[in-house]
């Protein structure tokens, strides 16, 4: 039973996908080689929709060619180019959710400092001068918006970027493992 098991678990790891020909990988715009062009977004959402229930372990990426055109010196160069791809976008999704996190807590930050300085300046009484009086106008909403909109940022903008994040996490780990086989 654990062998069961354990042989579900692995083939719960591996995405099976058929192509026509090794252009089905690629933008149909793109005319530079393998090595360099760019992926086709139905092929990325493919795999995307695939990869959804897939753990971080890394994930083997199974491409069926025809056997009729199948081309096994361009293997290594479109593994490759799949590979680099998935690396890069992962740590540029991940370093644009440093700076979010980065600018939400500066925003956050500054919403705090507002707070204080509203709160210093209440303190003095603004009721009798005119530009302590704009001040505290001024800061109170200006606090509440950035403590608000940072927070925004922190709990909300990087939740909306986890799937996309998770997906190239995954894909990124699957190096080495993206293989071509002959299907019909």
């Amino acid at each position: 039973m654990k062998n069961d098991y354990k042989d579900s678990v692995d083939e719960t790891q591996e995405i099976f996908l058929r192509l026509e020909q090794y252009d089905d990988i690629f933008s149909d715009f793109d005319i530079r080689p393998y090595s360099r062009r760019a992926l086709s977004a139905d092929f990325l959402n493919e795999i995307k929709r695939a990869s959804y229930d897939k753990s971080n372990d890394g994930i083997e990426l199974a491409l069926y060619v025809p056997a009729a055109g199948r081309q096994v010196s361009k293997e290594p160069v479109i593994a490759e180019r799949l590979s680099t791809h998935f690396k890069k976008h992962f740590l540029l999704m991940r370093q644009e959710k440093r700076k979010v996190i980065a600018t939400g807590l500066g925003m956050v930050a500054l919403g705090i400092i507002c707070m204080v300085l509203a709160t210093l300046i209440i303190f003095e009484d603004p009721a009798n001068d005119f530009w302590l009086s704009f001040l505290v106008v001024f800061l109170e909403p200006a606090a509440w918006f950035l403590l608000w909109e940072g927070m925004d940022q922190i709990v909300f903008t990087t939740k909306d970027m986890g799937p996309e994040l998770n997906f190239y996490r995954k894909m990124s780990h699957s190096r080495g493992r993206i293989i071509f086989k002959s299907g019909s």
